[in-house]
């Protein structure tokens, strides 16, 4: 079987013209999507128009308003996918003691910024929190100080974050720069998993609870995974790509594991039998067991919420050791303790 495949530059207006040019020019027989929600997005009218199965990459609730019955989500956020980013930031935080009262909602104005707010709202409400503060800033803001500074004014003792890299990047830093203090923060920031962002912004993580999808702790090593995480971190050296690979590696392999298992198991290349096949059956994968339910996502939300402790420098060799990037939830793939409240993580880094 060959590869085929075009850089879309994470430029969506590029994504229409790539799927038709694999299948009107290069006349592929199977198509998969590439990464993150608005190019998974500009990519589901041809894959509904052309009937295909589409399994797209880490795109939140891509599916909500296609309700295409092809798709399916390499994504763990399960079900009910715009609270499961902040549902066990939470849980957490409403265990601890003092219990927090007051919560904050800051949101880029856009797309996963959005989505997150809306389900950080549901969880919020379920938990029985006040909301103090809940505003979005434009999705290109980078100098977020005044933000911080507003939030800050609310007292707050919780703060959910719903970023993307460039604006998690300026919060992180708007925060330490304000000296702002609450009992909890993070929970919807997507660019702090990318282990280059992990690198530049080092100590000034410490205390930060924050979503994250797959991480080498004890209880995340499933069958396979070690072995292609070394072979992928032996490549990724010499090609200059991300040297960890913990937050992309796992899931694109996963996503071409299960359309290889459908194609081997239905002897087909028809998009309809593959379709069939993938709603019905489980997949075993790098990620472990993996079954699709309602609108192609997970069957079972798997979300995880990391908390980083004890980052001593900005040296990226650091981020191997699994100790400074703690699973604080769920229960079962815990690899450690939350320190709470977060001035208790920055205590411990003098």
């Amino acid at each position: 079987m060959k590869l085929v495949y075009y850089d879309d530059q994470t430029n969506p207006a590029t994504v229409p013209g790539i799927y038709t040019k694999l299948l009107d020019i290069d006349k592929v027989d199977l198509i998969i999507g590439g990464y993150g929600t608005n190019l998974l997005e500009s990519a589901m009218p041809i894959a509904m128009q052309r009937r295909k199965v589409f399994i797209g990459l880490i795109g939140t609730a891509v599916n909500s308003t296609f309700n295409y019955v092809n798709y399916f989500s390499m994504i763990p956020t399960g079900p009910d996918p715009k609270p499961s980013y902040t549902k066990s930031f939470l849980d957490l935080a409403v265990r601890q003691n003092p219990k927090p009262k007051t919560v904050a909602i800051v949101a880029a104005d856009a797309g996963h910024g959005l989505y997150t707010a809306e389900g950080a709202r549901e969880n919020v409400k379920a938990a029985g929190l006040t909301v103090v503060y809940d505003r979005r800033y434009p999705s290109a803001t980078t100098d977020l100080v005044p933000v911080v500074r507003a939030i800050a004014e609310t007292n707050p003792d919780l703060v959910i974050v719903c970023s993307y890299p460039p604006d998690s990047v300026g919060m992180v830093r708007a925060v330490n720069e304000v000296g702002f203090k609450p009992k909890m923060i993070g929970g919807a920031m997507v660019g702090l998993q990318s282990t280059a962002i992990k690198a530049r912004l080092g100590p000034l993580l410490n205390g930060w609870t924050n979503f994250d999808y797959w991480l080498p702790v004890p209880k995340m090593q499933f069958a396979g995974v070690d072995d292609l995480m070394k072979k992928y971190q032996a490549r990724a050296a010499v090609e200059g790509v991300d040297a960890l690979g913990y937050y992309m590696v796992p899931w694109a392999y996963s996503q071409l594991q299960v359309l290889q298992q459908a194609v081997v198991a239905t002897t087909s290349l028809d998009d309809s039998k593959l379709g069939d096949y993938i709603r019905a059956n489980t997949f075993t994968t790098v990620l472990g067991d993996v079954r699709f339910g309602s609108n192609g996502e997970w069957a079972r939300s798997r979300m995880l919420q990391v908390q980083f402790q004890n980052i001593k420098s900005n040296d990226l060799a650091q981020f191997k050791d699994i100790s400074i990037q703690v699973v604080v939830a769920p229960t079962e793939y815990e690899s450690g303790k939350l320190m709470y409240p977060y001035e208790k993580a920055l205590a411990a880094n003098p």
